[in-house]
């Protein structure tokens, strides 16, 4: 198995909660993260090291990652195991499938790459690659059928992890926040491109959102202790330490559960706060370079998870140069003071969830076990 970032990671982990008890004795290995290894993963290479977005963040990295690839093809294709399974990462991972794939061995690709929202040529590659692809989304599977690839629609891990009633309350207590507080959480995302582009302006728009209401309290967790040092390192380089943060590690669900209203750079996360019911702000800024290139290459008017499934601007985004600070706290505050868009968002959020809610481990897993079973 590889996995490339954090969220994979924790995706990655709820097939294997699945799997595990199907296999007992099994070696797993490849590339995951501390999630995977609770299920007895063993890592060969650091997952740190694939987790890199943008086009010329890549290409920076491209050594590195592809000599990885190349030490982890051949002790694969040496090693024949009974499937591999390419978690997210397509553009690590679809190589290596193809390869694997022509050597006999079978492969599985967990979370389709977004070919509904851009190149969808890929699904070519896709056809070449993979013998068996888990989705995420229902509209998904109809996809990959009509390519002729298999395809099993398995829900979305998380909206089994996620409560369909957050509480609110235990989470403020757990961070020590009043029960009347007025609370906005601050995601500027995993990996650390995303915190190098988004904390500035997600931190200003913080210190904006101050003035109108000096008692507001602001979260910001982070995925581990060397983001964590980043991101303090970018505020206080921006001069924005004075902006009162609670900043602590891990803890983004409670975060988000806490909140009444979210900044998040869209992904994954976006998802996560749809799913707890929250009134957000999709935001994304990345290297100049790489967005000249990206904007060109889309096929559907959103970029946030919960807008393209709902295929219609139930949140606000704002992309690169639309990312200001003024924007984002415009946006916010009309999230947090607007009670009737509150109630709508929390009905719509509710409905998603129970239209991606499946037993996502248990019908993964069968589906990996079908697929060694039929080699």
């Amino acid at each position: 198995m590889v996995a490339g970032e954090t969220s994979g990671d924790m995706l990655a982990a709820r097939l294997l909660s699945g799997l595990r008890p199907q296999l007992p004795d099994s070696l797993m290995h490849g590339i995951g993260g501390k999630h995977m290894a609770e299920y007895g993963f063993q890592s060969d290479y650091p997952m740190e090291k694939l987790s890199v977005r943008g086009l010329f963040e890549v290409l920076m990295h491209y050594r590195e990652i592809s000599g990885i690839r190349k030490q982890l093809m051949a002790q694969l294709l040496d090693e024949k195991p009974e499937v591999f399974i390419g978690v997210d990462a397509p553009d690590f991972n679809l190589d290596l499938e193809v390869q694997l794939k022509r050597a006999g061995i079978p492969t599985m690709h967990y979370i389709s790459p977004s070919i509904w929202a851009w190149r969808g040529g890929r699904i070519k590659k896709i056809a070449e690659a993979v013998s068996h692809m888990l989705v995420i989304f229902p509209f998904e599977e109809e996809i990959y059928r009509k390519a002729g690839i298999p395809a099993t629609y398995v829900g979305h891990p998380l909206a089994q992890v996620i409560p369909m009633e957050p509480d609110v309350e235990a989470a403020r207590e757990e961070l020590g926040l009043e029960a009347d507080a007025r609370v906005v959480t601050i995601l500027p995302g995993s990996r650390m491109s995303e915190i190098k582009y988004n904390t500035t302006a997600f931190i200003a728009t913080a210190k904006l959102l101050l003035q109108r209401e000096p008692h507001l309290q602001f979260l910001v967790p982070m995925v581990g202790a060397k983001q964590r040092a980043y991101y303090s390192e970018l505020v206080l380089a921006a001069q924005l330490d004075e902006v009162p943060i609670l900043l602590m590690e891990g803890k983004s669900h409670t975060a988000i559960a806490a909140a009444d209203v979210v900044l998040v750079a869209s992904g994954t996360a976006s998802l996560e706060v749809a799913l707890f019911k929250k009134p957000m702000v999709i935001a994304y800024k990345m290297m100049a370079a790489s967005w000249h290139v990206l904007k060109h290459m889309g096929y559907q008017p959103w970029i946030g998870l919960p807008n393209i499934i709902a295929e219609d601007f139930l949140v606000p985004e704002f992309l690169q140069s639309a990312a200001t600070p003024q924007n984002m706290a415009d946006a916010l505050w009309q999230q947090l003071n607007d009670v009737a868009l509150q109630k709508r968002l929390k009905l719509r959020f509710a409905d998603m969830h129970q239209d991606l809610l499946r037993d996502t481990a248990g019908i993964s897993a069968q589906a990996v076990l079908n697929l060694i079973h039929n080699r």
